[in-house]
């Protein structure tokens, strides 16, 4: 019998959700999305993803993960980027489960992506500290050891040469800057060398959207480490917000306080 969950990745422009078959990390049946409200407050938000949760036909039984761009501490959101600033401050899990009517974790959208490259993608059943990274408009992360999230990570936030990092080295950069795949390439090796020298990973994983040319400079990083393209792309939130709120259930932990 196929073990199911539904993810639900929030973003900025869009919310996007799926049923996930909880063995293979596929998407089963087609993904559902909607444009994230012109007037993103966590309320307006949670409603889409009532919808999007009815619209998949999810029984009460089965776990819910929901991803959002920011930390999330015991399902509070101290800060937010790319949604309304009205999040800050409010526990997610709560709202969403009284919105939704069924139990929701919710998680930071890069450890996701971490959770899914562990289970299902490139860092599958790799031992020891696994860093995953996402490069976009900024430098999400997910840290993880022997498959166990650290959560909030923000190592895109680290500072390198007096300024914060993704500032310097995200993907966006090298497009805003008009920089050459080179000039960029010196960049990451700057950012890369320095997060192996504070973790000393066994891998490190990269995706975002410009994974998908990998081969014009991952190889060209010098690295005591393994650095690999990530596997899933752009199923990752999806499939790992749905993984991690079904870990979640299987350990008993609490989603909200009082839950």
């Amino acid at each position: 019998m196929t073990r199911v969950g539904v993810g639900i990745d929030i973003g900025g422009s869009g919310v996007k959700g799926a049923l996930v078959d909880l063995d293979k990390g596929e998407f089963i049946g087609e993904r559902v999305r909607y444009d994230t409200p012109e007037s993103s407050t966590p309320l307006a938000v949670a409603k889409i993803c009532k919808t999007i949760i009815d619209e998949l036909g999810a029984a009460p039984e089965v776990p819910i993960g929901i991803t959002v761009p920011a930390p999330v501490l015991h399902g509070v959101i101290p800060f937010i980027a790319n949604l309304d600033q009205s999040w800050t401050g409010i526990n997610a899990d709560e709202l969403f489960q009284e919105v939704t009517g069924h139990q929701v974790t919710v998680l930071n959208d890069a450890d996701a992506a971490g959770v899914a490259e562990y289970y299902f993608g490139a860092a599958k059943g790799v031992a020891g500290t696994v860093i995953v990274t996402t490069l976009g408009t900024g430098i999400g992360s997910a840290l993880l050891y022997n498959g166990i999230l650290v959560p909030n990570t923000e190592l895109g936030h680290v500072e390198l040469d007096g300024r914060d990092a993704e500032s310097h080295a995200a993907a966006s950069q090298r497009v805003k800057q008009d920089l050459s795949w080179e000039e960029w390439i010196s960049r990451l090796q700057r950012y890369y060398s320095h997060i192996e020298m504070l973790f000393s990973p066994d891998l490190m994983v990269v995706g975002g959207g410009v994974s998908k040319k990998h081969d014009r400079f991952l190889p060209k990083l010098d690295l005591k480490c393994p650095i690999v393209p990530a596997a899933l792309r752009n199923t990752a939130g999806i499939v790992g917000a749905a993984v991690y709120a079904d870990e979640q259930a299987k350990n008993n932990v609490p989603t909200a306080p009082g839950v």
